[in-house]
């Protein structure tokens, strides 16, 4: 038994964990007062990522690549249990004095109470309110992915695949001056989403031919056979899209040679190799929370899940028939009005 002086530094937190059988579980952990170089961070929000951890949820992660797709800070092993997720928002409750009071995102699965090294937490911008700042993770994999794609003024851009990060892609592809952007998606509710962040949308069978560039985030094969078909002689088609453990049917026939299409796989978990000389993760996530300083982007998050009803409600959201952009677990309202009031004062 601990003595009473250590169980003063302990801490109780509560996980999401991944079980098994299309199932999650809160679980308790216990924290040890944050050491030198270490903070303590009580969680705001965090996202759940509906392509990623739908896999993990589902039991679809390749044996192959369990260890590429271990987040940062993960505990468990694949297929399951395994605690699981890496967009949590939170404010520095105690630690290193720097950070004391300051609102961080870091990449921390679905926790209420955590403690990280200092340097795994990116201050959040004051400007930005914590449920948008989860969005983070998402624009980094759309800034990844134009870093691939290499746009360029002018351009015109279409995006297959309508979810959170095909909307995030066409955003900062929208930024590009003189850009075209066209999101293309099944589902026609995404054309008020698109005309709200100021681009265009069409369904599959409008879709426009002879772009520039094109990003497919569907994870299907009918929206990956459309991207092909949108894609003009010579121009890439970036697939931001992963499909787990399944295989999936590329038309690579007919024209696809004749018209020099070139397919371009594009992964988050590393930087393009031209870019590793200058840029730090660390430096790439800075760029995706400054970006993300535009009260448009709420409009993604679509769903908000409160901490305690996590384990019931996780699954449904992953459910790849609901129709959910971006669904941010909520830790505790007040703490959320607070830190509201707290940024819209500018404290």
């Amino acid at each position: 038994m601990p003595t009473p002086a250590k169980e003063a530094d302990l801490h109780e937190a509560h996980a999401v964990w991944y079980v098994g059988d299309g199932g999650c579980a809160v679980r308790p952990a216990v924290l040890s007062k944050p050491q030198q170089g270490e903070v303590l961070i009580k969680a705001l929000n965090s996202a759940i990522s509906r392509g990623t951890e739908g896999l993990v949820l589902r039991g679809a992660v390749p044996e192959t690549e369990r260890h590429r797709m271990r987040a940062p800070f993960q505990e468990g092993q694949f297929p399951f249990p395994v605690k699981y997720g890496y967009a949590s928002v939170g404010t520095v409750i105690d630690g290193d004095a720097e950070l004391a009071g300051k609102l961080v995102f870091s990449l921390f699965p679905h926790q209420d109470l955590y403690t990280l090294p200092s340097d795994a937490c990116v201050p959040v911008p004051a400007s930005i309110p914590a449920e948008r700042a989860t969005l983070a993770a998402n624009l980094e994999t759309a800034l990844n992915a134009l870093w691939d794609g290499k746009p360029s003024p002018g351009d015109h851009i279409c995006v297959v695949g309508g979810g959170v990060v095909g909307l995030l892609t066409a955003y900062v592809c929208n930024r590009i001056p003189g850009s075209t952007v066209t999101l293309v998606d099944i589902n026609p509710g995404r054309a008020e989403m698109a005309s709200a962040l100021g681009f265009r949308f069409s369904l599959p069978g409008d879709a426009p031919r002879d772009q520039d560039l094109v990003f497919h985030t569907s994870a299907t094969a009918a929206g990956l056979t459309t991207a092909l078909s949108s894609a003009g002689d010579s121009a890439s088609v970036i697939e931001m899209s992963w499909y787990g453990d399944l295989t999936v049917g590329v038309p690579l026939g007919a024209d696809f040679h004749s018209r020099r299409i070139k397919l371009i796989s594009s992964q988050v978990g590393t930087i393009p190799a031209e870019r590793q000389a200058r840029w730090t993760y660390r430096r790439r996530m800075e760029l995706a929370l400054s970006l993300l300083d535009d009260p448009r982007l709420d409009l993604l998050i679509s769903h908000k899940i409160p901490f305690e009803d996590a384990a019931v409600r996780v699954p449904e959201i992953l459910n790849k028939a609901s129709d959910v952009l971006a669904a941010v677990i909520v830790y505790d309202q007040a703490d959320n009005a607070d830190a509201s009031l707290a940024e819209n004062s500018g404290t």
